[in-house]
């Protein structure tokens, strides 16, 4: 059998559909591939890490001055050049998509979570009689 697609692999790693007869077939051969099932251990890690990511673990904005120099140089036109870059093939890019995709939405689902946490004791106080609120 040839390699599991990489996108199937994605798909493994997210393990949000009901299982199929071709995902069984791709599971065997992951048992024996080592390739395979590399990328899918690497997949699985990278959905578990989006997953559980929390608002902390997000990336902080930049300090003003790293955006005051940014548009100076686009003013300018004295930005520096951006080395070439190989550009990806197309299922490349569909991995990265989906893994971003699946980072996002694990994000989103963290902070939706956290955020009606929150939420839930306040609701309550509001509903218990005598409340000033």
């Amino acid at each position: 059998m040839a390699h599991v697609e990489s996108a199937h692999l994605v798909e493994l790693a997210l393990s949000n559909a009901t299982p199929t007869d071709a995902d069984a077939e791709a599971l065997r051969h992951i048992e024996h591939c080592t390739r395979c099932r590399d990328e899918l251990r690497s997949l699985t890690r990278l959905v578990t890490a989006a997953r559980t990511a929390q608002l902390v673990d997000l990336p902080t904005a930049p300090p003003d001055r790293v955006w005051q120099r940014i548009n100076r140089d686009l003013a300018t036109g004295t930005a520096p050049a951006r080395p070439h870059a190989r550009t990806p093939d197309h299922r490349k890019r569909a991995l990265l998509a989906l893994l971003a995709l699946a980072a996002a939405a694990g994000i989103a689902h963290r902070y939706l979570h956290e955020r009606s946490k929150l939420a839930q004791p306040r609701a309550r106080h509001q509903d218990r009689p005598g409340s000033r609120e």
